[in-house]
Parts: C-alpha cells; sequence; structure tokens
C-alpha cells in the first residue's frame, strides 16, 4: 500500500493514508515522501472527502472508515484493481510469486533490468515490491517504459474481493518460487492454496513463460497444466537452469548455472543461503529468457545489497551481531536460521520471534516451527500477537513450543513482550553471539529497544569493571 501511494504521487495525485499503526521501514519511506499517515482510524480522517479510497486487504466491516465509506457512498477500490487499471494496462508485466522469497526475487529482477539499461534504457523498469529494496532506496519506481515487475502476492484483496491479489497482474512472465501452506486465516489448505497458484499460472498467454522451482512436488502440480513455456530452475539434473557447486565464502555465495546441460554464467553475490542462489538464479533466467545478457545479470547480482528486513545487520555492540529478519512462516524461519549458521559458523545463534502472522498465530505448522527454531542455540519467545482474535481451537500455544525446544536440547524462554525479552536477553549475550530478531512487523520496537539496552548494559559492564 505504502508502494503504491508512492506510484500515485509520482502520478501527480495528492495522496493521504491511514493506519493503525504505522512501523519502519514503510512509515519512514512515506515520511521522506510527504505523504501523511493518520494513526488511528477515524471517519474525521476523511475530511476532507478524497475523490478515490484504496480500501487494504487487513480492513474490515466495522472499520470506521471503511463504515463511512459505504455510508457515504465514497468511490473505493482495492490496491490490486487500481494498480492494473493505472499501471499495468498496457505494459509488460513481469510477476514473482510464491509463498516464499517473492520479495528478495523481485528486488533482484528489478535490479537486473536497472543494470541492463545501462546499456539500453529501453530496459530501465517500473516496479513494485512488497519491501524496500536497497539497491533503489525505494519499494517502488515509475517510468515511460514497458517493463512493469512487481511482486504477486497470495493474500485476499479486500473485504469485497476475496480472490488473490495477483490475479488482477495478468502476467506475461512468471516466477513461482515454493508452494505451501500459508496464511491460515483465508486458505483452508494446502489445496486451496495450490488452487490459487493454479488460477495464476493459467493467466499466463500461451507466448508467455513461467520459470519454475524445481524441488517443490507442489510447484509441480501448479506449473503441470501451462499453456505457455515452462522452463524450471534448482539443483536436480532435469532443471533446465541447473545450480552447481554452491559455496559460501564469508558473507557471500557462489554458484554455476547450466542451462540444458551447458554451464551458461558464474554467478557471486553478497548475500548468504542457498535460498538466495535459488531466487537469483530464477530472476537470472527470467531476464535471460527475454533476452538480457548474462554479462548484465553476472554485473547486477554481483551488486545486489538485498532488501530492508532480509537478514538485515541491526547492529554491531560488543561484539554482538542483531539482525531483522521479516519471518512469516516455519520454513522462512528455517531459511534464515541456516544462512546466518553459514555466515556465522563458529557463533551461538539466538532466534528471538515474535508469532505474530496469521499462520505462525496458528498451531497448524506447530512441528514445522519448532524443527526449524532448533537450528538455533538459544530461542526466546514472545508471546503470540493479538491471540485474543484467533479461535481458541486454532490458537497456537507458544508455552508448548517452548516445552518442545527445551525436551529437544535447545533451550528455550517464553516472555511476554519484547521489553520482558530485552530484560532477560541482555546478561545471557556475549561477544560472537548472533541474535535473530524474527517478526513480520513492529515486535513493540524490540529492533530499538534491544541495541539501546545492550549498549547501556556493556557500557556499564565496562565502567564496573
Amino acid at each position: 500500500m505504502a508502494s503504491l501511494a508512492g506510484l500515485l504521487q509520482l502520478q501527480g495525485h495528492r495522496i493521504t493514508g491511514s493506519d493503525k499503526a504505522a512501523y519502519p521501514p514503510m512509515s519512514d519511506l512515506l515520511h521522506t515522501l510527504g505523504i501523511p499517515v493518520l494513526e488511528p482510524y477515524a471517519e474525521s480522517n476523511l475530511d476532507p472527502v478524497p475523490d478515490l479510497v484504496v480500501i487494504g486487504n487487513a480492513l474490515s466491516r466495522g472499520n470506521p472508515e471503511v463504515e463511512r465509506v459505504l455510508d457515504d457512498r465514497i468511490p473505493f477500490t482495492s490496491m490490486a484493481a487500481l494498480l492494473h487499471d493505472e499501471f499495468l494496462a498496457g505494459r509488460e508485466s513481469l510477476v514473482v510469486a510464491g509463498t516464499h522469497g517473492k520479495t528478495t526475487t523481485t528486488s533482484m529482477l528489478a535490479w537486473i533490468y536497472q543494470v541492463a539499461a545501462q546499456e539500453n534504457p529501453a530496459l530501465e523498469p517500473s516496479f513494485l515490491i512488497g519491501g524496500v529494496a536497497e539497491n533503489f532506496g525505494s519499494s517502488f519506481q515509475l517510468r515511460p517504459t514497458r517493463t512493469f515487475i512487481l511482486e504477486g502476492d497470495e493474500y485476499d484483496t479486500a473485504f469485497f474481493d476475496k480472490g488473490p491479489k495477483f490475479l488482477h497482474y495478468f502476467p506475461d512472465a512468471l516466477i513461482l518460487t515454493h508452494v505451501e501452506f500459508d496464511h491460515a486465516d483465508i486458505y483452508a489448505d494446502l489445496e486451496a492454496v495450490k488452487i490459487a497458484f493454479k488460477r495464476l499460472v493459467n493467466l499466463v498467454p500461451r507466448r508467455g513463460i513461467v520459470l519454475a522451482y524445481d524441488g517443490s512436488p507442489n510447484v509441480t502440480e501448479c506449473v503441470s497444466h501451462a499453456l505457455c513455456r515452462v522452463e524450471r530452475y534448482g539443483f536436480t539434473a532435469q532443471a533446465q537452469w541447473q545450480l552447481r557447486n554452491l559455496r559460501h565464502e564469508g558473507g557471500s555465495i557462489l554458484w554455476e548455472v547450466w542451462h540444458n546441460g551447458k554451464q551458461w554464467a558464474q554467478l557471486q553475490m553478497q548475500l548468504a543461503g542457498e535460498h538466495n542462489a535459488l531466487n537469483a538464479t530464477a530472476a537470472a533466467a527470467l531476464a535471460a529468457s527475454q533476452g538480457i545478457s548474462a554479462r548484465a545479470i553476472q554485473s547486477a547480482l554481483a551488486s545486489f545489497k538485498s532488501v530492508k528486513r532480509r537478514l538485515q545487520v541491526r547492529a554491531h555492540i560488543a561484539g554482538i551481531t542483531i539482525i531483522d529478519d521479516f519471518a512469516h512462516h516455519p520454513t522462512a524461519i528455517r531459511e534464515t536460521l541456516r544462512a546466518l549458521r553459514s555466515v556465522y559458523p563458529q557463533s551461538r545463534l539466538w532466534a528471538v520471534l515474535e508469532p505474530r502472522s496469521n499462520t505462525l498465530r496458528r498451531k497448524v505448522l506447530a512441528a514445522d516451527l519448532v524443527e526449524s527454531l532448533r537450528i538455533a542455540d538459544r530461542v526466546m519467545l514472545a508471546a503470540v500477537y493479538q491471540q485474543q482474535r484467533i479461535p481458541e481451537p486454532e490458537r497456537l500455544h507458544p508455552e508448548e513450543i517452548v516445552q518442545a525446544l527445551n525436551a529437544a536440547g535447545t533451550p528455550a524462554e517464553l516472555h511476554p513482550d519484547a521489553d520482558a525479552i530485552v530484560s532477560s536477553l541482555v546478561p545471557q549475550l556475549n561477544a560472537g553471539d548472533v541474535v535473530a530478531i524474527l517478526s513480520n512487523g513492529g515486535f513493540d520496537g524490540i529492533y530499538e529497544k534491544l541495541p539501546a539496552r545492550l549498549s547501556e548494559y556493556t557500557e556499564a559492564q565496562g565502567q564496573g569493571a
């Protein structure tokens, strides 16, 4: 929504917004753009009456602004519908979808096109991403060129449109990264998730292409009836775009990409994790299918900086590294912790988790969550965010997660909030430790509270010595 606001402002519209509570990095972006965000929601936020209200999918009947929009018949729409009507019509739509990896992969693809535009300005892309791409310092860009790159979200569109947002985007080319059960608040089961992705694949025209991960039976099923060309990427010998000889060197990854059995390129990035090599290979394969040279792709990936809140180092204090990651699913947590293990193999790794996403707040993937968190050496778990809004039979019980971790030999603690976690964690930290803060929200300001308390504590310890 913040990215769309920025795009609309570039078109000359006057934009205002409302939220229950805005938090970085998007609140910072909106402040920089001069777009006011009123907090909390209130009917008076719609004075003077706007020409159009874009209603986000987090809102439902009962919200005071939604009620006024309906009562006064103020024109309204959804983010996805407006994005299609204002920006995608008449352009080439390149969509990155999947239950994991889509924000980073979309950022990589946009940067590849931006670098390629140094030789061919017609390739400079417009884009919209669900995070701040550090190479651009923004989550959006609008150019008069034909290519529009965007992240395709499988979450529903609005309270008045319960289909996935990505069905509004009509991709000319599509990347499909992973398909797993997620968004337990709107999808009944894995089959329902797969149906959504099958419908997306069915929108790609015959002249288009789908780049699909080859390590997932769910992805295979979703692309099995595509009417366009499908190429697979991954580690198997059957993948048209095969990763080989992946290795980590410090915080970097290096690997070879073989295309149809022939070595195509050697790639490297200043990022960690097998998942990022897969994401980069997907972006490279789609870009190559659209005519971008291997040389431009290599240069772009070598200079790619990542996305804010994806393995982002927030602080380094007294030899202790604090990292922020937008974890929302047990698989994402697993890949984050595995990546940190590869970068900091000798460090004691702490996982500090707030169960905040609509999936993590439910018990449906509790066993997977325990297995993912066991990769860490120590775990701090916060209370479930707004647990009272989850039906009792569906709720995750964090005390059971902590009990299971301790029983499996991974020391774990449960605390009610960020302040309690910080108070317990800081005295236990030693030089060389790595702390991964995992949440898809503001986590009650822990990203600022932990470094501040750690600095105070280490300074006091030094003075005491």
